[in-house]
């Protein structure tokens, strides 16, 4: 059975922090995919680029959630 390497970092959160970035960094990104279309007349495109958008949107707020919640029980 081959595994996984585990993460670069020892830090129990660092996964986590990771998928997060990544969500909010696609939202940022999906603007520049979002406005291309738009200037090219692709509706469908744009619509389906928004609602991907909107899915890292939703994932990096419930991220920041989770985060937040796990480092209020580590301090307190």
């Amino acid at each position: 059975m081959v595994r996984e390497p585990m993460s670069p970092v020892k830090d129990k959160n660092y996964d986590l922090i990771h998928a997060l970035q990544m969500s909010l960094q696609h939202v940022w990104q999906l603007e520049t995919y979002i406005a291309d279309a738009d200037s090219r007349g692709d509706s469908e495109l744009a619509t389906w680029f928004r609602k991907i958008q909107e899915n890292n949107r939703k994932a990096g707020e419930q991220g920041k959630q989770m985060l937040m919640s796990r480092l209020q029980k580590e301090n307190g």
